[in-house]
């Protein structure tokens, strides 16, 4: 096949809407990234933004161009590096603001446990392709739904629990809408929810369950802990039905918000742009979500529905309790915004997921 009919081919196949749903929400986080950190000391934080979605959408693109059915192969492997990789950041990690999450030096750092959401879907992806081609015994479903366990209990030691609650939740997520078989990650659940006692001892830190205990009890500490959930609420609030303009938000420019870049854009957003601002990024998040849901239902094998359906279940929750951290609905636990916040890690894991999708998407159509 020639390359001009490999071409025709790819634009014939390729998922355009899923792009353009994307570049929609990137050209919103740029827009909002700009505001954000207009006044604050970090220099060159547009910059980087701006080259790592470039980079993403390399990957985006490199992804989808790749057979997404190579990755049954190698599910337990990729598993098994990144948590290898967790682990190591446990030894040689890179520490800041409390938590070890980075390998690497300088400014050239990677965030396994963000690497290893992917890793989780795939492997998942993988387990509910072999309960529907063979028959496994109870043992060794249950031997791999702990090996998961093991991947989120490592990341609550860093400590993460943002990372950790949300790789237990796409886990159950895919478990509910994609298996067979639902008593090995009931009975995940129930041994998670009995390790709780001993994950609040052992694994979280002190700023972490000051966090929580505010979060339970918000007038506690509002000039502490509580600071930072009472600013946001604060900035979301004064936006109303329309907001304050395009930087002009006061919460935001006067740097009352914290981390506004990266924890909190949300809030920028709301303020500058008001509740009409908020249902077109909403709106956006919701279509993909969707969109990605519509093309798992049109997968050709169970390996690619669950690889949309884990996909989706990343954005869906990353979106959901980012946002109710910041209006005071669930504790701050850092959790990022996809593809508004700043951040590398986070950005290349979405892009890599989004390509997963693609990928699934374009051969629809094969024969």
């Amino acid at each position: 096949m020639t390359g001009r009919a490999l071409w025709r081919r790819f634009k014939m196949h390729f998922d355009w809407v899923l792009l353009l749903v994307v570049v929609l929400i990137c050209s919103i986080g740029l827009l909002n990234l700009y505001s954000a950190t207009r006044y604050v000391t970090q220099s060159g934080l547009f910059g980087k933004q701006v080259m790592l979605m470039l980079v993403g959408l390399f990957l985006f693109f490199l992804m989808a161009v790749l057979d997404y059915r190579a990755w049954v192969r190698v599910a337990w492997l990729v598993l098994l590096i990144g948590t290898v990789a967790v682990v190591a950041v446990h030894f040689s990690g890179y520490a800041a603001k409390g938590s070890q999450r980075w390998l690497g030096w300088q400014s050239a750092r990677i965030q396994p446990s963000e690497f290893i959401k992917l890793a989780v879907i795939i492997a998942l992806a993988r387990l509910v392709h072999d309960s529907g081609s063979q028959e496994i015994p109870w043992s060794g479903i249950l031997l791999r739904v702990s090996a998961l366990g093991v991947v989120v209990i490592l990341i609550a030691w860093q400590p993460d629990l943002g990372t950790a609650t949300l790789v237990g939740l796409i886990a159950v997520s895919v478990a509910v809408l994609a298996s067979r078989r639902l008593w090995p990650f009931l009975v995940g659940i129930v041994l998670t929810a009995a390790a709780v006692p001993v994950m609040w001892s052992h694994l979280l830190a002190d700023y972490q369950k000051k966090r929580i205990l505010t979060f339970l009890d918000p007038q506690s500490d509002p000039s502490g802990a509580g600071w930072h959930a009472r600013q946001s609420i604060f900035a979301v609030g004064s936006g109303r039905l329309l907001g304050k303009g395009y930087m002009h938000g006061t919460q935001n420019q006067l740097n009352f918000l914290p981390e506004q870049w990266t924890d909190f854009p949300f809030s920028v957003w709301a303020e500058e742009w008001g509740f009409l601002g908020v249902i077109v990024l909403l709106g956006l998040y919701l279509f993909l979500i969707l969109w990605m849901v519509h093309v798992a239902s049109q997968a050709r094998d169970r390996f690619g529905a669950v690889l949309c359906v884990g996909v989706a279940a990343l954005l869906f929750w990353h979106v959901f309790v980012n946002i109710a951290m910041v209006t005071g609905l669930a504790p701050v636990v850092g959790v990022t915004l996809p593809l508004v916040s700043y951040g590398g890690s986070s950005v290349l894991t979405v892009f890599l997921g989004l390509g997963l999708v693609a990928s699934v998407s374009m051969r629809r159509f094969a024969r």
